[in-house]
């Protein structure tokens, strides 16, 4: 599997492309604030051509450029149905009344084919299979990504933290419960591809992450 990411804008949200190899068909998952011009210049660097855009979830730092890249590719976007009513009123998630500029952006809309994707469904695009498992916590329509030994985490886990609850929709609960469920069910050796910073394993999170359950006593 090849897996390129690079940190998208103010934010510095990780956009993964995933494919079987260069020279192939693609994924690209959580396309953040200024990500097509380096989304482009990975995608010509290992020649490959996007079926689809994946998203983790729906806060804008990570929706940001879905729009333009999935009407440049003529591909659609795939997330969880909960949180499908940010794309349209991205202030929303943090309690904003509708229509609040977010960096001075005041244009919202959803791509042309947004298809809404629910817990445990297989999905076989580009010559690769992802299973897709709900993590609520982060927010409402949180979804994680896994395929062979890598896990495109979103804001559920990150190198020694996990997301923050306390946005609208969020709660501390769901999220511990999510980890419990989805994430250190993996094997150790697992390789995490986080929505922020750099990847890590499930095996070093498991021993080393303050925020994990067990280790605050829940």
């Amino acid at each position: 599997m090849l897996v390129v990411g690079f940190p998208a804008g103010p934010w510095q949200t990780n956009c993964w492309v995933v494919a079987p190899a260069a020279g192939e068909e693609c994924v690209v998952i959580d396309p953040g604030y200024d990500a097509e011009g380096p989304l482009d210049a990975v995608l010509e660097e290992h020649r490959l051509r996007p079926v689809a855009v994946l998203l983790t979830h729906g806060h804008v730092d990570h929706t940001w450029s879905v729009v333009p890249v999935c009407g440049a590719k003529g591909v659609p976007a795939l997330m969880h149905p909960a949180d499908r009513g940010m794309l349209v009123e991205p202030a929303s998630a943090i309690g904003a009344p509708p229509g609040t500029p977010i960096l001075g952006r005041l244009d919202w809309a959803e791509p042309d084919d947004v298809r809404e994707l629910k817990d445990g469904e297989l999905l076989d695009l580009a010559g690769l299979q992802l299973r897709v498992d709900e993590t609520p916590g982060h927010t409402p329509g949180s979804i994680t990504f896994l395929g062979d030994d890598q896990y495109f985490s979103g804001d559920l886990l990150f190198a020694g933290s996990i997301g923050r609850s306390d946005c609208p929709g969020g709660s501390f609960e769901q999220i511990q419960e999510s980890l419990v469920r989805v994430a250190l069910a993996l094997p150790d050796e697992t390789v995490v591809r986080p929505g922020h910073g750099p990847e890590t394993t499930i095996g070093r999170e498991r021993i080393s992450n303050p925020f994990m359950p067990g280790r605050t006593g829940l």
